[in-house]
């Protein structure tokens, strides 16, 4: 049970970087010259509160358990969880000043097409995704996956959002790039 919990800390310490991160890096973004609304950011936010809440309080719920809690799985989600970690903060990296918590445009936008938008248009997304997969699956309880298809819905209607806006500022570029790379999943969705 030792190994177990150790892989438990060490997926812990990813969500905590991750909100270091978000938190500190979130001071240094470009001024807004367009954001959404209040209500078209919550069709997405609801969603997401209802993720979180379910990944993590959803083990109190009288949902089973569908994955053993052995240390295996726990190793190999905190394995995952490191990546999809790394996924995101590389990508938090890439996009620098251009980045915002909701669909904006920034002052002097810029498209962004290198590091890991090589591989998908949202990999903030997608290793957030695999961040809260591995928790699941560390946890092993319907609900922590039921609350990462809620965080895909979430993601989806926002990214569709996103890239509307996208395709606004960057019209031929952006259709470009929407050809050749995937939305989240990479060579896949």
């Amino acid at each position: 049970m030792q190994a177990y919990s150790l892989a438990l800390d060490i997926i812990s310490g990813c969500w905590l970087i991750f909100v270091a991160i978000w938190v500190l890096a979130a001071v240094s973004t470009k001024r807004a010259v367009y954001r959404e609304t209040r209500a078209q950011r919550l069709r997405y936010w609801v969603l997401l509160v209802f993720a979180y809440l379910l990944l993590f309080y959803g083990r109190r719920l009288p949902y089973p358990g569908i994955i053993p809690r052995v240390a295996p799985t726990a190793w190999a989600a905190a394995v995952l969880c490191v990546i999809g970690l790394a996924f995101a903060v590389w990508a938090r990296v890439t996009l620098g000043r251009n980045w915002s918590g909701v669909v904006t445009l920034k002052e002097g936008h810029e498209l962004v097409e290198r590091g890991p938008y090589r591989f998908v248009r949202h990999p903030i997304y997608t290793g957030i995704l695999t961040m809260f997969f591995a928790t699941a699956l560390a946890q092993g309880h319907l609900s922590g996956f039921v609350g990462t298809l809620l965080l895909f819905a979430s993601f989806w209607i926002k990214l569709r959002d996103e890239e509307k806006l996208m395709l606004q500022q960057f019209p031929e570029r952006y259709a470009d790039y929407r050809r050749r790379v995937k939305r989240i999943i990479p060579f896949v969705l």
